[in-house]
């Protein structure tokens, strides 16, 4: 048994038509209506599948033109902007019918249209809209899979950032989130178009580190025909793609000054100019930036504009580090497993206890992204049911047996040989305490449950400064593939 597929058709002209009194097909019901008001009455009660619109129809008075068309359009679909629409045109509204067909509508047809012409420009669209279904209902499945293994977390500053995203996930508000490389900020860009009233509409990421400063307004904004060299039609950026959706914009701190200006006017104002242009463009979009930079430390010292820092900072995020959340990795690796045995179909159970204890001693400078290149590269090695010592990298693997044993001198005294271990042990203590604090002496100070004064003595001993510390400070990524 099959569901019928609902068409509307827009037209005031009844001979060209004659066709579709005969039926188009078991699979479609057609309701015509010969005006603009009638069809708006209709949408208002009714959704269609598809809409199949005269194009003379949308002129509202004496002047013809793409956004008059355009505007009536948006108007009277409205209550369904969704809907996918075909113009039908005369020979000579076509240059007109192409416009709209690159910005806003699905196609157009010219006429006389004949029911052969109609009923397959139908089936392409149900195709089509089939596919997007199945598309959206594959990505929404996958993105809800790895919020359930990211919320089943024992880290108490993992709690805090879920909760937060919780909180801002229904509202419009920027959000900025800061992390090193690696944590999955994109993963949490997605999680809150996920769980916001825009989620079925576009996500648009864009790596603003990956695009040369020539290039990244036109980019992120669009151009127009004959803007610059090589501009030999309009685009469209991806901010205009995005309008009703949520843009991603990674590595914000790349961003040009020319770029950051224009990125505040759409904070500000809702709206931009295309590269060339001269009409303010109107979008209606969800921002969300992420950074493994400082930023306010970097509009401080006037690398970054300050009034746009303050813009994205209305609701920042601060994901840990993997380091910081040691006890969720079994969870995490078990999901990374689990994935790759659906997609390689083989069956591996875990890590064994070897494994495992090497890769909890790790101190994971690319974080989740290393972590999922380490266990996808021993899982291809595998042969066995659990991931061993032998197929993770040597520099894993070798951490594990220099963190368990303490190289032991049995030329020293005994009591030479003692204070060095213990020497040994400070210093590894307090690299370890000072990482995961970031160099803030007060909060390492607290932790060790010593004072700072204390603190500051011992590091002096061992020659560590806070400045190694900082996270905004660390080396890139091993992971150099990951940008979040």
């Amino acid at each position: 048994m099959f569901s019928l597929r609902h068409l509307l058709l827009i037209s005031s002209v009844t001979e060209p038509w004659s066709p579709l009194d005969e039926d188009l097909g078991p699979g479609y019901q057609i309701t015509r209506v010969s005006s603009l008001n009638a069809a708006q009455s209709l949408l208002r009660e009714k959704r269609f599948d598809m809409a199949f619109i005269e194009l003379a129809l949308l002129q509202a008075g004496p002047v013809q033109g793409v956004e008059t068309f355009k505007n009536t359009l948006n108007e009277l679909l409205a209550p369904h902007v969704e809907t996918p629409t075909v113009i039908i045109t005369p020979d000579h509204l076509v240059p007109f019918a192409v416009e709209l067909a690159s910005e806003t509508v699905s196609g157009y047809l010219t006429l006389p249209v004949e029911a052969s012409e109609l009923k397959l420009m139908a089936d392409r669209l149900f195709e089509s809209r089939l596919k997007e279904a199945e598309i959206r209902y594959l990505r929404d499945q996958f993105w809800s899979q790895d919020y359930d293994n990211v919320v089943a977390t024992t880290c108490p500053q993992m709690k805090i950032v879920l909760d937060r995203v919780q909180d801002v996930a229904p509202t419009k508000s920027t959000v900025l989130l800061n992390g090193e490389t690696g944590v999955g900020k994109s993963l949490f860009a997605q999680l809150i178009h996920q769980h916001s009233s825009r989620k079925n509409k576009q996500f648009i990421k864009v790596h603003c580190g990956a695009i040369s400063e020539s290039l990244i307004e036109s980019e992120l904004f669009g151009h127009e025909k004959g803007a610059f060299t090589g501009a030999l039609r309009r685009k469209l950026g991806k901010f205009e793609l995005a309008h009703g959706g949520t843009i991603f914009l990674d590595e914000i701190s790349t961003l040009s000054p020319s770029a950051q200006i224009k990125l505040l006017q759409v904070i500000q104002d809702s709206t931009f100019q295309r590269v060339g242009g001269e009409t303010d463009v109107e979008v209606d979009i969800r921002i969300i930036v992420a950074t493994n930079e400082n930023l306010k430390l970097l509009s401080d010292e006037k690398k970054f504009r300050q009034d746009l820092y303050y813009r994205l900072n209305v609701f920042p995020i601060s994901i840990p580090p993997l380091r910081n959340r040691m006890a969720d990795l079994p969870t995490i690796m078990q999901s990374l497993i689990e994935k790759l045995n659906r997609t390689h179909q083989k069956h591996i159970i875990g890590a064994d206890p070897e494994a495992l204890n090497a890769l909890m001693s790790y101190l994971w400078p690319g974080n989740v992204r290393e972590l999922e290149n380490v266990i996808e590269r021993a899982y291809i090695l595998e042969r066995s049911k659990k991931i061993s010592l032998q197929n993770l990298p040597l520099e894993i693997a070798q951490v594990d047996q220099s963190s368990t044993v303490l190289p032991i001198d049995t030329t020293l005294p005994l009591a030479e040989a003692r204070q060095k271990l213990v020497s040994q042990f400070e210093r590894a203590y307090l690299q370890e305490l000072l990482t995961s604090t970031h160099g803030k002496i007060n909060k390492a100070a607290e932790t060790a449950g010593i004072s700072t004064r204390q603190l500051n003595k011992l590091m002096n001993r061992y020659k560590l400064a806070t400045k190694d510390f900082k996270w905004s400070k660390l080396s890139p990524s091993p992971a150099a593939n990951f940008e979040s």
